[in-house]
């Protein structure tokens, strides 16, 4: 039996049953969360880009909430019961050395938003300074991840030269 693979990537969700169905996604600083609703035998994941966005002086969880509720709605119409749902979280990396923790973040949102909907959060693998690539089996809610050993680098760009072609605009 071959498997059928469903790739995801940023802001991207994917649902399904069956034991051939596998869900992969490829994690830095985002975050992806597993649910599934083993009676039933389906799950699906999804894969949080940001999860949080600051306007004015308010934080805004708006694409964290619509990450989430379109895998829990879509789960629904396929026949999951929300009070079976589980879960399983990975991702939330810092990949990048002095930039805000983008990552912390979601992992926030994440454990946060899972407390609130009482969806228990059975695993979870977050932070760290590596990549993961996660691959989810919505039938039985196995997950499997693999961690990278390689970091992000900022590498430093010089600008190019204007060239004006001996003019100089001020």
């Amino acid at each position: 039996m071959s498997e059928k693979r469903i790739h995801i990537t940023q802001g991207q969700f994917a649902t399904g049953a069956g034991h051939d169905v596998v869900i992969s996604t490829l994690l830095g600083s985002c975050v992806s969360v597993c649910l599934w609703d083993e009676d039933k035998g389906i799950g699906g994941m999804n894969h949080m880009l940001l999860a949080r966005s600051s306007s004015g002086s308010q934080a805004h969880t708006l694409s964290g909430l619509q990450a989430m509720e379109v895998l829990i709605n879509d789960l629904l119409k396929m026949g999951a019961a929300r009070d079976r749902l589980q879960a399983k979280a990975f991702g939330g990396a810092r990949m990048v050395d002095g930039l805000s923790d983008i990552g912390q973040d979601n992992v926030e949102f994440t454990e946060h938003f899972l407390a609130q909907e009482r969806i228990p959060l059975t695993t979870s693998s977050f932070g760290g300074t590596h990549a993961r690539n996660v691959r989810f089996w919505p039938a039985t809610g196995r997950a499997l991840q693999k961690v990278t050993h390689a970091q992000v680098k900022l590498v430093e760009v010089e600008p190019p030269l204007p060239t004006g072609q001996g003019v100089e605009l001020f």
